[in-house]
């Protein structure tokens, strides 16, 4: 869309935005702070905003709308169109959680992506970093479920634990197809939280990488509910493993084509299996406690480069809040100089009963469920009820048609 003069043009903004909110704001420069960091004016404003001030202000090379709470926003859109150059890329936010609606205004419109509130850092960086930057994701990444992996900064921080109830919130709560891959062969409790079954599948599949397929996977995943499957061991303290290389790349990329997510429980060692299931996740979770130690080794987690498919930085949660002799959490936020995405707060009844019993603890309602809610939102999980109840999310797709040609003809109402 895009032609080579104007995008050379020096009165060009990269990024230029009318959000209608703090939170919104706040997301989205978070999300696209590192990529843009010196070229995003962010303003507050509607879309009649933006219409208003597109009429006298220089097109941007991406313009970023908010459509929220307009009566009639396709006509808005179509308005829009009047006043900005054709080869403007424009991205859109709203709140209309409607599959024929996405498709409408990226298809039909010319706007390359939608998403809709509450926006995640992980939906801005996967559907719109990629459109700003021109560096769009390999077909390989975008295929298949969704690879996420949480690891601790340090050991005793509840990782198992939220990595657990978060797999049991994907998969028997809201119905999607996922497995729990515990990666920690000797020690790891991630199976017996869920009250799956240990084999021998996983230490196979990285030893012997060539065994890998789908009826290996079948074969190998414990079943713990209809769509919730666990893949762990139990391997003697004697035995290391002999880990091959590759044999993680190769192992995701199979299990994508099974599961919506891989939940994978990431101990940060310095192996090479480790480094390599991070590398190929989508999105890295780092779990930490409000203690100082932990705050030293989340800064070291955070140094850790991107994986080719991830866009967006880790997500930062914070587990035990409100601890006696803990740090508070802007101590922490200070300190890291990132805010924390997602806080757990110190629940060591409810949480050590629900191990002792085997049931998760995202089961009963309460601020703990709460939180996995909020986390599974950031890892990319799409729900149109805050209960989990199972909804479509619409597949990203791009349409390059220019929005000088939308509605010259025809003009159209607002959604039903």
């Amino acid at each position: 869309m895009s032609t080579s003069n104007s995008a050379s043009r020096p009165d060009r903004l990269t990024v230029l935005a009318f959000l209608a909110d703090v939170q919104t704001e706040q997301v989205l420069r978070d999300g696209l702070g590192d990529i843009v960091a010196n070229g995003m004016d962010v303003r507050r404003g509607t879309i009649r905003t933006a219409i208003q001030a597109m009429a006298k202000l220089p097109t941007p090379e991406v313009l970023i709308i908010d459509i929220s709470g307009d009566d009639q926003p396709l006509s808005a859109l179509g308005e829009l169109s009047d006043v900005v150059e054709p080869g403007v890329r424009v991205l859109v936010i709203g709140d209309t959680d409607d599959v024929d609606f996405y498709r409408h205004i990226t298809r039909g419109m010319g706007v390359m992506e939608y998403i809709f509130k509450p926006i995640t850092r992980e939906a801005v960086g996967r559907h719109f970093a990629p459109l700003i930057t021109r560096k769009t994701v390999g077909s390989d990444a975008a295929r298949g479920g969704r690879v996420v992996s949480l690891m601790g900064a340090r050991g005793g921080v509840g990782t198992t634990t939220i990595a657990g109830n978060l797999a049991w919130y994907l998969g028997v709560i809201s119905k999607r197809h996922t497995v729990f891959v515990e990666s920690d062969l000797h020690m790891g409790s991630g199976a017996l939280l869920l009250g799956g079954k240990t084999g021998p599948g996983l230490r196979m599949a990285l030893e012997t990488p060539d065994r890998i397929d789908p009826l290996f996977v079948e074969r190998a995943a414990q079943p713990v509910s209809e769509r919730l499957h666990v893949l762990a061991s139990e391997e003697k303290l004697s035995e290391p493993l002999n880990y091959a290389k590759g044999a993680a790349q190769r192992l995701i990329e199979t299990l994508r084509v099974r599961y919506n997510f891989v939940i994978m429980d990431v101990p940060f060692l310095p192996m090479p299996c480790n480094r390599e299931l991070l590398e190929y996740s989508h999105h890295r979770v780092i779990v930490m406690d409000p203690s100082l130690a932990s705050v030293r080794d989340t800064l070291r987690l955070m140094g850790v480069p991107n994986g080719p498919w991830q866009p967006q930085s880790p997500t930062i949660v914070l587990s035990r809040q409100g601890r006696p002799g803990g740090l508070t959490r802007k101590q922490i936020e200070d300190a890291l100089k990132v805010k924390i995405d997602v806080v757990i707060p110190d629940m060591p009844k409810q949480l050590n009963e629900s191990a002792s019993f085997g049931e998760p603890a995202v089961t009963e309602r309460g601020p703990f469920r709460q939180a996995i809610i909020d986390l599974a939102r950031e890892i990319g999980f799409v729900s149109g009820r805050d209960d989990g109840g199972p909804s479509a999310s619409p597949e990203p797709t791009s349409a390059l048609a220019s929005m000088a040609s939308v509605f010259k003809s025809t003009k159209l109402g607002g959604l039903s």
